[in-house]
């Protein structure tokens, strides 16, 4: 208990003073003190004492509230969130800050190379609208390594919402890139090793380029990427893709809407050209009776004898190729066809 506390409670606990020997009238009892007042003012000086504590608790971490210019704060050096085409949120956090003030502070450090300016784990939107609104942004103060800075930043974001499968798989190649340990993404984004293999493997089988182009698409699941990106292993599959991402109509719609554009045009195959359908026609005797079927492809050719000829045909048909083609040689159309 502290000194404070102490001197308040003997103030109402003191017992009184002994009558002089010289006073012959009885002791005046001392004027009481309800116990609701004491409890109230001991309430006081204990919420006092526990905000203290925590302030002290605070500064003992390493970390202190503060107000910074906005524009000495730059964000955190691994990204974690795509652009946003819904600015509604954005504009309704903006609201509140300008008439309620910044409620809630960012956490940032010092920056590790630029003096006097610092780097924020979490809470850029906020930097982002004290910036815009002229104000200071408030902000906890902390030392932290580059690890604790994305770990601390992944365990405010991961569990929002509004942060999409794809920009946590994102999030998690970002810090294996940055050079830190799969441990660090699995504290990060608080899972275990195996879900942090498939974010990072999705993340990687889907061109950076087409992820950038559909966004964060907030409403597609784990399922429907993997199925994208198991897809998107044809090369024929990603030219599709590229080229639905081309369109000028594909930017109009919202980010789910991209997804499902793409991952359509990645599922769609195109019909083989006319010229490399394999041709087939009939082989008709004189008589009219149906000899064999003929099948052409760019390499090569295919005879299928009728099941209704007799199975001799077949091997008479064989013995006969090497007088046919001596046959065909002498024709000199053999020659013609190596000069066409």
């Amino acid at each position: 208990m502290s000194k404070r506390t102490d001197t308040i409670k003997n103030l109402f606990t003191a017992p009184p003073a002994p009558a002089l020997s010289a006073d012959n009238n009885p002791p005046v009892a001392p004027a009481r003190v309800s116990s609701g007042a004491v409890r109230s003012l001991k309430d006081s000086f204990s919420e006092v004492e526990r905000e203290n504590q925590e302030l002290r608790d605070k500064i003992s971490a390493g970390a202190m509230i503060v107000e910074i210019d906005a524009a000495l704060v730059d964000p955190s050096p691994v990204s974690d969130r795509f652009r946003d085409d819904d600015t509604t949120t954005y504009e309704l956090l903006k609201q509140s800050i300008s008439q309620r003030g910044q409620e809630v502070p960012v956490l940032v450090r010092e920056h590790p190379t630029s003096p006097g300016r610092y780097q924020s784990a979490y809470g850029h939107r906020r930097v982002r609208i004290a910036r815009e609104l002229g104000i200071p942004v408030r902000a906890i103060l902390k030392e932290l390594s580059d690890e604790a800075l994305v770990v601390a930043q992944g365990l405010e974001n991961a569990p929002r919402e509004d942060l999409s499968f794809i920009e946590r798989a994102i999030f998690a190649v970002h810090i294996e890139a940055a050079g830190h340990k799969r441990s660090v993404v699995q504290d990060a984004l608080a899972i275990d090793r195996a879900e942090a293999s498939k974010l990072i493997a999705v993340a990687n089988a889907i061109p950076r380029d087409i992820i950038d182009a559909i966004g964060k698409a907030p409403k597609i699941g784990r399922g429907r990427w993997q199925t994208f990106a198991d897809m998107l292993a044809d090369a024929a599959a990603v030219k599709r893709t590229r080229a639905a991402t081309a369109d000028g109509a594909f930017a109009s719609g919202d980010s789910d809407s991209r997804f499902l554009a793409a991952f359509n045009a990645a599922a769609r195959r195109t019909e083989p050209d006319a010229a490399k359908k394999p041709r087939s026609r009939p082989v008709v005797a004189h008589d009219g009776q149906r000899i064999a079927q003929v099948q052409r492809a760019n390499r090569g050719l295919k005879l299928s004898i009728d099941k209704k000829v007799p199975a001799e045909f077949a091997d008479f048909l064989v013995k006969q190729l090497p007088d046919l083609f001596d046959a065909f040689t002498k024709s000199g159309r053999a020659k013609e066809s190596d000069e066409a």
